[in-house]
């Protein structure tokens, strides 16, 4: 089935139309070298879907379908908006509503493993420093993310600094018996000694298949970076400590192309993501905690919203938690809405 350059095929269908006997990915490129906009090969007996499409490629694991029933469903997706890599999450969502697996690549997504329960995330805050993290610490914060941004020019002066920034880091956070993920940096946190990393889905992509297996077997508790349903449905492959959705409201502190979430998607996240999901992006305020914790979601970050006496603003923002938590959302979520421009590349 071919409506709109959008591809929903068969195997048997696909190698019909590239002329040639290969593997669903190899079709799938050649078709989309040939104009289709996207390409879903479907298999109706196994639920295990090749997706090839602007935003993302991979095996697609889930609940088993015949390839017309997929082909409705997605198209249902993509006239709500949701551009075709969402769209055929939510295809694959349409009686068990269990999140779909997406792989990383051309290698099978591995099923997640149940994680045992550990504390609450709770308030989380994004610092620059290894002096703002002690500020927050001090405050009674103990969730904390260092987050230094490599910059193009970064010489020795700079790794140096870095060493100094994530060792005092840990150092801090030990004393503090507080949960550290350092943002980007997984080797040089490895090698110090953090307990936890925080990686957006670019920096996974690049790592490879290798370089994925090395970060997990570092045994660091891991955090993802999620702004969509195929980022979401990729990112639980890897069992990662927490998935954060985002963002939740706009925001300044990055340039993205991203549609706010709201509180609707960020609890369709929590209710699907089958792991913690914290929110990230526009919390500036008591009341943005207090309404992102009514959805269920097991931390709120705050990059700028403690100010610069973090043991003076601290008090409020964790009441709003607290508040929240307390007048938790009772009804389920229906399906999210699309986090991405109609249109968009």
């Amino acid at each position: 089935m071919s409506t709109n350059r959008i591809v929903i095929s068969t195997l048997d269908e696909a190698r019909q139309q590239a002329g040639r006997d290969a593997a669903a990915p190899a079709l799938a490129r050649g078709l989309r070298a040939r104009g289709a906009q996207a390409v879903c090969i479907v298999d109706a007996d196994h639920g295990m879907d090749w997706i090839d499409t602007p935003h993302a490629a991979g095996w697609l694991l889930g609940e088993a379908q015949a390839r017309d029933a997929f082909a409705a469903a997605m198209h249902l997706a993509l006239d709500k908006g949701f551009v075709p890599a969402d769209a055929a999450i939510i295809a694959k969502m349409p009686q068990s509503h269990a999140l779909p697996l997406l792989s990383w690549g051309e290698q099978p997504p591995v099923r997640p493993q149940d994680a045992a329960p550990t504390r609450r995330l709770d308030l989380y805050a994004i610092v620059d420093s290894a002096a703002r993290l002690r500020q927050v610490l001090d405050a009674g914060v103990r969730t904390v993310q260092l987050r230094i941004k490599k910059p193009h020019d970064a010489d020795a002066a700079w790794h140096a600094m870095l060493q100094r920034e994530v060792r005092q880091a840990v150092e801090d956070c030990a004393a503090a018996q507080a949960e550290l993920f350092v943002n980007d940096h997984w080797r040089v946190a490895h090698a110090l000694g953090a307990g936890g990393v925080h990686l957006g889905q670019e920096d996974l992509l690049a790592l490879g298949d290798e370089g994925r297996t090395a970060l997990q077997a570092t045994g660091m508790a891991l955090g993802i970076s999620s702004h969509s349903l195929w980022e979401l449905a990729r990112a639980r492959t890897l069992s990662p400590r927490y998935i954060a959705c985002g963002p939740i409201w706009p925001t300044l502190t990055k340039d993205m192309p991203w549609l706010p979430q709201g509180l609707d998607n960020l609890a369709w996240w929590v209710r699907s993501a089958g792991t913690p999901v914290t929110a990230i992006g526009g919390i500036l305020e008591p009341r943005h905690v207090q309404e992102a914790a009514r959805t269920g979601c097991d931390g709120v970050c705050i990059v700028r919203g403690l100010g610069d006496d973090p043991r003076a603003t601290l008090p409020r923002f964790e009441a709003a938690l607290a508040a929240g938590r307390a007048d938790a959302l009772a009804a389920a979520p229906g399906r999210p809405h699309p986090s991405l421009p109609h249109g968009a590349a």
